[in-house]
């Protein structure tokens, strides 16, 4: 038997250089920045409406001479379904007439009803979608102002139309007359 020694010398630097881990195929990329919420004063742009844990109805309509009318017969008969009984109807019907009529006068191709309600309140808006400055559109109509059950009314305009809306009492009290 014959055994195999193998000679142990000093250690020299090998004569060729290194083996270098090759490239990437693709460079490493940074991570991406995360989208920054703004808030509203800084976008301009404000939120849309959402509503929770209230009965709600929209309702569109072509922007023409019949469309009050309309949206006066469909609103009453989805507000019927939410049992106020003491809603004064005639003032209701009103009220949508002449927020309609207001939102055809603005402008626009398309009118939508909103409603709400909540407790003994009803919110009717109605939606022009025309963007953009309108004339005329700063007022409430006077006959819908005016109305003995309209605790509230007003205008507002943003990226989606102008809005025209009153805030409507569905058990108003009585009023005391006087002998």
């Amino acid at each position: 038997m014959s055994e195999v020694v193998e000679a142990k010398g000093p250690k020299v630097p090998p004569s060729f250089p290194p083996k270098s881990p090759p490239p990437q195929k693709k460079p490493v990329e940074p991570p991406r920045p995360q989208p920054v919420t703004k808030p509203q004063s800084v976008t301009g742009v404000p939120p849309r409406l959402v509503v929770h844990n209230r009965r709600t109805q929209v309702l569109a309509f072509r922007a023409d001479e019949w469309a009050a009318k309309k949206a006066a017969g469909q609103a009453a008969l989805a507000v019927a379904e939410w049992d106020h009984p003491l809603l004064d109807e005639h003032d209701f019907l009103k009220a949508v007439h002449g927020l309609v009529s207001a939102a055809v006068e603005g402008g626009g191709k398309r009118v939508s009803v909103h409603l709400a309600d909540q407790g003994k309140k009803i919110l009717v808006m109605a939606l022009n979608h025309q963007a953009g400055e309108q004339e005329g559109t700063d007022q409430v109509p006077s006959e819908v102002a005016l109305l003995r059950t309209v605790d509230a009314c007003g205008t507002h305009t943003d990226h989606d139309g102008h809005t025209w809306w009153a805030l409507i009492d569905a058990a108003p009290r009585p009023t005391k007359r006087l002998a």
